[in-house]
């Protein structure tokens, strides 16, 4: 069985990384008024009776899939949504992005289908690109690396931290369109160095579908469900974007409770078929298996906030928070099993 670490990314050792550079900038924190800790999906800064919210992210390995189906006009889709669902999970509005693109070499067909697809991103999360930079750095960079960084707006009295998560709230999960942009090392070892397929191989466990038009297909933007919710009467206690860590994700929000998730639908066949050489124990560690977002809510606005969520995808209960200082995650696995992390 193939593991995220033998595919080049090493959990232990990025932890480690990310602690060595946030010792150094900690105390940069004393330099203005920042509400969120480090470690959210999203910093917040106070402004006057508001907050400005602030993310940063790319678009990764993903990248090497597009120049593998020489197809850029996605990519840019996933940079913004990277950006701005970690900005919703703050309860802030994303209002507007920059882009940094680094490139061996300029090439402007690359760059107009990336910006194709960093517009209609855009459109989709309903904000404004107001400038980035594009730099050459043959030495560095093989081919080019897109990323992203937003800020949002939500006034201090509305902002979401996870704080108000309470033993026996729903976890209400919203349905991914497949690996959107996080586990693609993983999965490209899976697929092209495991298994020898190519990207217009059909996949394993479902033949109607390649393998480079499931890789490739852009992340999910939650903006417009998500901003329903938060505009609506229901109190929101918790959001949560599944990416790289799966369901750890939802360790970043509240010290002391742990979440059993119980209820999750059908995986998609993407993940299925990355399972054939993956364990279950790495791939719910891994991916999003097929829940892009979640949001914590009381057990009585369950079914409301599910009924706002569906006008725009599929949306389910997928189990529910406990008290539990060692802040667990318990998962019933489309197999049956049961896993904990």
């Amino acid at each position: 069985m193939v593991t995220y670490r033998e595919s080049g990314v090493d959990f232990n050792l990025e932890e480690a990384a990310i602690s060595a550079l946030t010792s150094q900038i900690k105390n940069t924190l004393s330099f203005r008024k920042v509400i969120t800790e480090t470690g959210h999906f999203a910093a917040l800064v106070k402004f006057g009776d508001k907050a400005i919210a602030l993310s940063t992210d790319g678009v990764g390995s993903k990248i090497l899939v597009a120049k593998m189906m020489d197809k850029y006009d996605t990519v840019g889709i996933d940079c913004v949504a990277m950006v701005v669902n970690d900005i919703l999970c703050v309860g802030a509005e994303p209002i507007a992005m920059v882009d940094y693109l680094a490139v061996e070499k300029p090439d402007p067909k690359i760059a107009l289908e990336i910006g194709k697809g960093l517009a209609e991103g855009a459109k989709q999360a309903k904000i404004a690109i107001i400038g980035g930079e594009t730099a050459s750095l043959p030495e560095i960079i093989n081919d080019f690396d897109l990323a992203g960084t937003g800020i949002g707006i939500v006034d201090i009295d509305k902002v979401i931290s996870g704080e108000n998560i309470e033993e026996g709230d729903a976890v209400i999960g919203i349905e991914s369109n497949g690996i959107h942009s996080n586990g693609l090392s993983l999965a490209r070892k899976v697929f092209f160095d495991e298994t020898n397929l190519k990207v217009d191989d059909p996949l394993p466990t479902d033949p109607d579908k390649t393998v480079g038009e499931e890789l490739l297909k852009p992340t999910d933007i939650y903006v417009k469900p998500v901003m329903d919710i938060l505009n609506s009467n229901i109190n929101v206690h918790g959001l949560a974007h599944i990416t790289g860590g799966g369901f750890l994700n939802l360790k970043r929000l509240k010290k002391g409770i742990s979440y059993d998730i119980n209820d999750l639908p059908e995986p998609h066949s993407i993940f299925k078929s990355i399972s054939l050489e993956v364990t279950l124990e790495e791939m719910y560690k891994v991916f999003n298996m097929g829940i892009g977002f979640v949001v914590i809510v009381k057990e009585e606005d369950a079914d409301k906030t599910i009924n706002i969520i569906k006008k725009y995808k599929n949306a389910y209960k997928i189990g529910y928070a406990l008290r539990d200082p060692q802040g667990k995650i318990r998962i019933k696995s489309f197999e049956e099993s049961i896993i904990q992390y």
